[in-house]
């Protein structure tokens, strides 16, 4: 594209621009995200939060941002201090399955997908303060019928959710 991208408007956190016709939300500050798939004995580990932008909770993988308490943080670092503060997990091992965009039509931000090993829980867990954070230990067998209850108890499915759900959607 040749046109020019600018600034509408920009917060701690995020960045509103325009290109041409587009519209579009950024990280501000060059800050990504940690996603976590983290498997412990058979069952995935997710937590439920509070989403403002959603109005209710939400069933999610265990994530966090890279760089937001240290600049030039590695993605392995950020994956493994955001999995203990909020599930109580600690991880061996980090192993990071590449860069992916949540919603390239409308956001340019980026995440990590790391997939964590050898995990031990130390505690249990919660996040830092405010984040009222739920963990969920789910058998992967039974993970179909917990995000059929949990949305009918009215809860939001982040969309990273699809990629434990798809052999049975497209089975």
């Amino acid at each position: 594209m040749t046109e020019t991208e600018e600034i509408v408007w920009q917060g701690r956190f995020i960045t509103a621009k325009t290109r041409g016709k587009w519209e579009y939300v950024s990280r501000s500050r060059g800050i990504s995200a940690a996603v976590i798939l983290a498997v412990h004995e058979g069952a995935v580990v997710l937590v439920e939060q509070y989403r403002v932008p959603l109005g209710r909770s939400c069933i999610e993988l265990p994530a966090g941002l890279i760089g937001d308490h240290e600049s030039g943080e590695a993605p392995e670092l950020a994956a493994a201090r955001e999995l203990e503060e909020e599930t109580g997990f600690r991880a061996g091992r980090m192993e990071n399955l590449g860069e992916f965009y949540s919603s390239p039509g409308m956001v340019s931000e980026a995440f990590h997908l790391m997939r964590a090993h050898d995990l031990v829980q130390v505690h249990a867990g919660g996040g830092v303060e405010g984040e009222n954070i739920t963990v969920h230990v789910v058998p992967l067998p039974e993970l179909e019928r917990f995000v059929a209850d949990k949305r009918a108890q009215g809860c939001g499915m982040d969309v990273k959710l699809l990629m434990l759900l798809g052999a049975r959607i497209l089975g």
